[in-house]
């Protein structure tokens, strides 16, 4: 993907996690999960409530994928909302 095509919000989560020294691999697949629950929202990730990414997880539940996929999708998901959103509240909703 070219700079001129990444969105400010994909370029921020990339440089957040460069700034980490997360793996390529690692960033790629993070971008991916952020990827695919935008594509389950049908809108920006960044709109989401906690509610949404509850309803994501049972989705994933309910679609057969395994416990380190749901694991890794809501370590991907924790991140997004925690470091690069900066809105802790949707990861700490029940706590």
């Amino acid at each position: 993907m070219t700079d001129e095509a990444m969105s400010p919000l994909r370029r921020c989560m990339i440089e957040d996690m460069t700034i980490r020294k997360f793996a390529p691999k690692t960033q790629h697949d993070y971008v991916q999960r952020v990827k695919s629950f935008a594509a389950f929202l049908g809108r920006s990730p960044d709109t989401a409530s906690f509610e949404d990414v509850r309803r994501y997880q049972l989705h994933l539940a309910a679609s057969g994928v395994g416990v380190p996929t749901i694991n890794q999708t809501v370590s991907t998901l924790r991140f997004f909302f925690r470091v690069t959103l900066k809105r802790h509240e949707i990861v700490e909703h029940n706590r």
